[in-house]
């Protein structure tokens, strides 16, 4: 069976399942996508294209996208032979909108992550240079590609339920909901007497750690930044460890061309040998930080929900998270972590302060979020999932 897996840069959400699929030798795979951003299985094809999207609109841009992923099918078709079975592919980019039209026997698979809709609770962050009206246009050229492909794919499917929800209502019943997955052996909880010790801080006893692709509102880095604000004063010993770059991903630019940690350090009023920005951190530094971690903090608002929360929870972290539906999906307060408000960076630092404070709430809380991730995310659940919906067995 000839397997396409469609990612702009791949592989992106398929980043377990491409590696998943090419075990099995009844399978071939090939990969489509604009570059890659890291390196896959010797036995996977792979075919790019390129795509102008200069002076594109969002839903001009979907359409270059999806010819430029069709123009390379019909190429790999003819310098290999390879004459796809099952198409899956990432939506958010239109990947998926012809496909059907040059395959029409293939099953078409859509991994649907995202349908814009209009929140009063997001417009502060993520409509700043924008009227209310332009906000609408936005969200419906946004849209106007995502419902293209759900009508043409065969099998749709979604991360988590919250996302499914956002979804226009009749579309909701044939949207399945199978999450990427967590890889509960790497991102494992450090061994007894085994904590990190991080350069930064030394054997400092509290370290507050915030991660996020993007340091921006979408994710809350203001709010978390006023509560540290609050927060260090009263705790001499604190250190608070940042991961993330300085890229908005979602949501406003700054403004004046700067970015939101620039912004934040202008800002001042905290101390800055105790805040300590880490950048951009590998796969076993990040996990370093979470095994050190004291307290995690993971706000957002309702918005695609972070693979960090998952995998922190699975690192046995003691979360203080936003009470917002895409984490109330996951965690239940004081059973699996800590809810706050996202509206006071006061009471923020009152409950990252209070799980400092807490050494057995902590280990109660931080033991309960790994239990989550092992029952209901754990990696290879969720890959013979995707799998089965891809074969359809």
């Amino acid at each position: 069976m000839n397997i396409v897996i469609i990612h702009p840069t791949s592989p992106g959400q398929f980043e377990y399942l491409i590696p998943f699929l090419a075990r099995d030798p009844a399978l071939r795979l090939a990969v489509v996508c604009r570059k890659l951003s890291q390196s896959l299985p010797s036995n996977v094809r792979v075919m790019t294209y390129q795509v102008n999207m200069e002076d594109a609109s969002a839903i001009e841009g979907c359409a270059r996208e999806a010819a430029a992923v069709s123009i390379a099918l019909k190429k790999l078709e003819a310098a290999e032979g390879f004459v796809p079975d099952v198409i899956v592919g990432h939506t958010g980019w239109g990947s998926l909108m012809y496909v059907k039209a040059f395959y029409p026997s293939a099953r078409v698979v859509g991994y649907f992550e995202w349908y814009c809709s209009m929140m009063p609770e997001m417009d502060g962050a993520w409509f700043l240079d924008r009227s209310p009206l332009e906000a609408r246009l936005y969200n419906t050229q946004k849209n106007a590609p995502l419902l293209s492909q759900l009508e043409s794919c065969d099998v749709r499917f979604t991360p988590t339920q919250w996302q499914r929800e956002r979804f226009p209502a009749r579309y909701q019943a044939d949207l399945q909901v199978v999450h990427e997955g967590v890889d509960t052996e790497f991102f494992s909880p450090a061994r007894e007497g085994e904590r990190p010790v991080l350069p930064q801080v030394g054997e400092s006893k509290e370290i507050v750690t915030y991660v996020a692709r993007g340091l921006e509102p979408t994710r809350c880095f203001p709010l978390f930044m006023d509560a540290v604000r609050l927060l260090l004063p009263r705790r001499p010993n604190c250190h608070v460890m940042i991961a993330g770059g300085e890229k908005t991903y979602y949501g406003s630019k700054p403004p004046q061309g700067k970015t939101w940690k620039q912004i934040e350090i202008e800002k001042g009023g905290f101390d800055p040998e105790r805040v300590h920005f880490l950048g951009w951190l590998s796969r076993e530094d990040y996990r370093d930080l979470l095994r050190a971690s004291t307290v995690h903090a993971y706000l957002t608002l309702p918005y695609v929900l972070s693979w960090s929360l998952v995998q922190a929870m699975s690192a046995g972290c003691c979360l203080v998270s936003s009470a917002t539906p895409p984490v109330e999906e996951v965690m239940q307060d004081g059973a699996n972590g800590l809810l706050t408000v996202l509206d006071s960076p006061a009471r923020i630092a009152e409950r990252i302060e209070e799980a400092l404070t807490d050494s057995q709430l902590r280990e109660r809380v931080g033991r309960a979020a790994r239990e989550t991730i092992l029952e209901r995310y754990r990696l290879e659940d969720c890959l013979r999932k995707q799998r089965s919906l891809l074969l359809g067995d």
